[in-house]
C-alpha cells in the first residue's frame, strides 16, 4: 500500500489539521472531531451532516455559507460518535433548531438518533432526516434499507439555501423528506478502494469484471458482471435509476413536542415524461474527468429520449470512496422551489458559485 499518509491512526486528524490551515473561515475541532463555520447568521436553522471519512469532499468540504453549518467526520468508513454530533450542534445552534441530515447506514443512524435525544434533553429543537437514495440494493452489509449516497450532496445544497432563506425547522424537515423521496443513485466500480487500516483492496476484480451496484464503502451491489464499454455500463445504470417501481419504507422521525420517535411511511416518487431533474455524475475516487464527461453525454441522451429535462448538472468528485475507480450517477427530480434554492449562492471549500 502506497498512500500519502503517516501513521494510520492519525490519518483523519492530520487531514483535519490540513483543512484548518487551508481554510481559515472554518473552525476545526479535533476532540471531539467536527467542523463548523466561523461566521454564522444569528437566527437560522442549523444544518449538520456527517459520516465516516474517506468520502471527501463530503461532508467537511460543504461547510460554509449556503450549505452546512457543521460536519462531523468519523474515522475512515466509520460512523462519527454521538458526542461529536452533540458538541457540533451545541456550537452552531442559534435557538431556531438543528436539522441533522443522515446517510442511511446503521451506525450513522443509531449515533445521530442518540445525539437527537441528548440534545432534546438539553432543550434544543432538533430534527433528523434520512437520505436513502441508492437503488442498487436493500439491506446491504451496512444498512437496513437502501444506502444513502450522493443525493446527500444535492440535499445539503438545497437545504442549506433554505436555511439561509429563513425556513423554520418544520419546513426544513418537510423539504428534506421531499428531496429524499425524489433522489435516486447507482454506482459501479472498476476497481476497489484501499482503506489505510486494511492495507489492501477491499475486494478483487479481474481485468474483465466490474462490481455493478457497488456501495461507497466497497459493499457489493447487484452482481459482479463482465466489463463491456462505457455506453453499455451507463445505459444499464440508468435503467436501474429509471425503474419506476415505488419504494415504500418506514422511517423514524423525531417529534419535538412529544419527545419521542414516530414511524412514518415514505414512498419514492416516480420519474415521468416532462419531469425536471438535476444530474450528478460523481467520481468515486480514481476516475478521470474525461470519462465522467463521456458518461454524462450518455446520461443526457437517455434522459432526452425519455423526455426528462436536465435543468442543472454537477460532474466531478463530490462523494468519493477513497481511491476506488468507478462512478455513481444521481438523478434528483426537482420543482421550481428546489431549483431556486439550488441556484442560490454557496461558498464552501468544495462548492462555490454566486458569491
Amino acid at each position: 500500500m502506497k498512500k500519502m499518509i503517516n501513521q494510520i491512526d492519525q490519518v483523519v486528524k492530520e487531514q483535519l489539521q490540513g483543512i484548518a490551515k487551508a481554510h481559515s473561515e472554518l473552525d476545526v475541532h479535533l476532540d471531539p472531531m467536527y467542523i463548523v463555520r466561523k461566521e454564522r447568521e444569528k437566527t437560522k436553522v442549523a444544518l449538520i451532516s456527517g459520516g465516516g471519512s474517506g468520502h471527501e469532499p463530503m461532508h467537511g468540504g460543504y461547510v460554509g455559507k449556503g450549505m452546512l453549518d457543521g460536519a462531523c467526520p468519523g474515522e475512515m468508513f466509520t460512523s462519527p460518535t454521538p458526542d461529536q454530533m452533540y458538541e457540533c450542534a451545541q456550537k452552531v445552534d442559534t435557538g431556531e433548531g438543528v436539522l441533522f441530515l443522515i446517510k442511511n447506514y446503521t451506525g450513522d443512524v443509531l449515533n445521530f438518533e442518540t445525539a437527537v435525544e441528548l440534545l432534546h434533553g438539553e432543550g434544543l429543537k432538533v430534527q433528523a432526516t434520512l437520505i436513502d437514495d441508492d437503488v442498487a440494493v436493500k439491506d446491504s452489509l451496512y444498512t437496513a434499507g437502501r444506502r444513502g449516497v450522493a443525493t446527500t450532496v444535492l440535499a445539503e445544497k438545497i437545504l442549506g439555501a433554505a436555511a439561509e432563506e429563513g425556513y423554520d425547522l418544520d419546513k426544513m424537515s418537510a423539504l428534506a423528506k421531499h428531496i429524499a423521496n425524489r433522489g435516486r443513485s447507482f454506482g459501479v466500480a472498476l476497481s476497489a478502494c484501499t482503506v489505510p487500516a486494511a492495507g489492501k483492496p477491499s475486494f478483487e476484480l479481474a481485468d474483465n469484471e466490474i462490481e455493478f451496484g457497488v456501495g461507497i464503502h466497497g459493499e457489493p451491489g447487484i452482481e459482479r458482471r463482465a466489463f463491456t464499454d462505457g455506453d453499455t455500463i451507463t445505459t444499464d445504470m440508468m435503467s436501474e435509476i429509471l425503474d419506476n417501481t415505488p419504494y415504500e419504507r418506514i422511517v423514524r422521525r423525531w417529534d419535538n413536542n412529544l419527545g419521542e420517535w414516530q414511524d412514518e411511511s415514505w414512498i419514492t416518487e416516480s420519474l415521468n415524461s416532462g419531469d425536471k431533474v438535476i444530474v450528478l455524475v460523481n467520481n468515486l475516487g480514481a476516475t478521470p474527468q474525461s470519462e465522467l464527461y463521456m458518461v454524462y453525454r450518455k446520461v443526457a441522451e437517455i434522459l432526452e429520449n425519455h423526455d426528462i429535462h436536465i435543468e442543472r448538472n454537477l460532474i466531478g468528485s463530490y462523494c468519493t470512496s477513497l481511491d476506488m475507480q468507478g462512478i455513481s450517477i444521481s438523478v434528483l427530480k426537482v420543482d421550481d422551489e428546489m431549483l431556486s434554492l439550488y441556484d442560490m449562492p454557496v461558498n464552501t471549500p468544495a462548492m462555490r458559485w454566486g458569491c
